[in-house]
């Protein structure tokens, strides 16, 4: 298990007013899917929520959604939240302020309404999530990150992992993208299945909610 699932504990006591998870009496689980909108992928996630009358928040890199509107249209006709990426994946530690901002800026530019941010790779620097946040964004990190996307991680090691640490409220990290979807048709309905039949439901982030808490 990598340390960013090890390390959540320390990482929430660090970012405090970063979201990552959903205080709750319910048993409620929210699944997000970062990197899409992608065709060999996101229609397939798509069927799989629908068998399961789930809900979820896709983090969209707004290049993906230029390229893919159809796909982007049906992700949001299906009842799902929306969340900002950036517009070509940006990560933080390599570029300065001024770029990223411009980058998650390029996102809105697409005029796809939200109010929810996840940082790619996770990396957000302090002064970055400052304004963001005082633009009205909630930063949406994690409770349990599957690591779909690991080419060292093999399917069932991908499932174990996701079934071992999720719990009610916890927010679940996965992928649609060509990197992770080995690991992710074989994960996605195996955790839909097993949390549905313990009783669960799968719901979207709200969006512009002040519900939201951390």
């Amino acid at each position: 298990m990598k340390w960013f699932n090890r390390s959540v504990f320390l990482l929430k006591k660090l970012y405090p007013k970063r979201v990552w998870s959903i205080k709750t009496s319910s048993k409620v689980i929210y699944l997000t899917f970062d990197d899409g909108p992608i065709p060999e992928v996101t229609p397939w996630v798509l069927k799989m929520l629908t068998k399961y009358n789930a809900k979820a928040t896709f983090f969209c890199i707004g290049e993906n959604v230029e390229k893919n509107r159809g796909i982007f249209n049906q992700v949001k006709a299906n009842g799902h939240s929306i969340g900002n990426h950036t517009y070509n994946h940006l990560n933080s530690k390599k570029n300065n302020t001024k770029n990223y901002l411009n980058n998650i800026k390029l996102f809105e530019d697409l005029k796809l309404k939200t109010n929810l941010f996840r940082p790619p790779y996770g990396n957000c620097k302090t002064s970055e999530a400052r304004q963001l946040l005082n633009r009205g964004y909630k930063i949406i990190m994690w409770s349990v990150i599957s690591e779909d996307y690991d080419k060292d991680v093999n399917p069932q090691q991908c499932l174990q992992t996701v079934t071992s640490l999720s719990k009610a409220g916890s927010i679940i990290v996965f992928h649609d993208s060509l990197k992770a979807e080995k690991n992710l048709r074989y994960t996605l309905p195996k955790v839909l299945e097993y949390y549905s039949k313990k009783g669960f439901t799968f719901k979207a982030l709200p969006v512009n909610a002040a519900a939201l808490k951390r």
